[in-house]
């Protein structure tokens, strides 16, 4: 067998790596010597077509740019357990919490585009793009859309203490005593920064403002009354505000929230301007074929219809939402330059990414 395999590969060499040799004699042998290569050649492409085609064969990352409590944290997880099912490979949450999101942001931007590696975000990716004039990954060619995952309108929620039980009551106390109330958010650059920015800008309010790490953070220092205001997504808020830990003062939308009827609307309460609302979705490396982008979403746009992950989003207020990568990277740049708009009229300065 071993005297054959050498037959096989020296008659694999190509005819003009051998030295000639006038009084050799070369029959039909050398016919046969073509297709034996031709034929390798074959199998080899076949088996490394199917490697490349095998996707996934190992375990799949999925990086959440925040600390865990959010619901950005809260879809990860659940999405992770039916994608795991569908796709046959393990698919793991991983927290990278930090900078308004450009951490964990960042850590998927430099990762090997080999589709083993996402990123479930909300809409600081575009706050950041158009907030950070230097982030260390370059938002348009280093990240790729895969699909938006939910959707959900924003509330905004007041400490249990405070006396001001309106919006209203809220914007006229704010207008008169310029930073004399407090805000968090889920840091500098998050979509909760901008969010109450957008709103006190439209408002000629100015609040103080105090970063975390995460909306989670915001929220329970709100709870706490050691902060006064927050937005967030009603899947962020909404349980404390039943609890009465939280006041819901307003959320946006067409209509008050199924999860919180007894909060109004920012237009119900007289500021019908708003109309801010939070997203969710899945992004990658650029660079990952495009043939396991679409594969991902297609996988993704399935886990959405299964009753396990409706009930969660449901339960959190929160609506599944999809769509294509192109419809994706579309929204993803039209936000961006909503924010730079937001961002120069409340003057905010371009920031530097740690």
């Amino acid at each position: 067998m071993r005297s054959i395999r050498r037959i096989m590969a020296a008659d694999c060499v190509p005819f003009f790596y051998r030295p000639l040799n006038p009084f050799k004699k070369t029959p039909l042998m050398n016919l046969k010597n073509l297709l034996w290569c031709v034929a390798l050649w074959w199998c080899v492409s076949l088996n490394v077509s199917a490697q490349n085609n095998a996707w996934p064969n190992k375990v799949i990352k999925i990086v959440v740019p925040f600390v865990p409590g959010s619901f950005t944290d809260t879809a990860a997880r659940v999405l992770s357990v039916e994608l795991s099912k569908q796709v046959g490979q393990t698919v793991i949450v991983d927290n990278k919490g930090g900078a308004g999101s450009t951490l964990g942001t960042d850590q998927v931007a430099k990762s090997a585009p080999d589709g083993y590696t996402f990123l479930l975000t909300d809409n600081s990716f575009a706050v950041s793009t158009a907030l950070y004039d230097k982030l260390p990954y370059n938002p348009v060619k280093d990240i790729a859309q895969v699909t938006l995952v939910a959707e959900s309108p924003a509330v905004l929620v007041a400490r249990p203490g405070l006396n001001l039980k309106s919006l209203k009551d809220i914007v006229q106390f704010g207008q008169k005593n310029q930073n004399a109330l407090t805000y968090g958010s889920g840091g500098i650059g998050s979509s909760a920064h901008l969010a109450m920015e957008a709103f006190l800008t439209q408002n000629s309010v100015q609040l103080t403002h105090i970063p975390f790490k995460g909306i989670a953070g915001a929220i329970t220092d709100v709870t706490a009354d050691r902060v006064d205001l927050a937005i967030g997504s009603v899947g962020s808020a909404q349980a404390y505000i039943k609890e009465g830990r939280l006041q819901g003062i307003a959320v946006s939308g067409t209509q008050r929230s199924p999860l919180l009827p007894q909060v109004p609307t920012f237009a119900e309460s007289g500021f019908g301007n708003y109309k801010m609302m939070y997203w969710f979705g899945l992004m990658t490396p650029t660079g990952v074929p495009k043939d396991i982008i679409d594969r991902m979403q297609k996988e993704v746009v399935h886990a959405l219809t299964q009753t396990k992950v409706q009930e969660i989003f449901a339960a959190a207020g929160v609506k599944p939402a999809s769509n294509t990568p192109t419809e994706y990277a579309n929204l993803v740049r039209e936000e961006s330059a909503m924010w730079a708009e937001v961002i120069k009229k409340a003057g905010l300065k371009s920031l530097t990414s740690q």
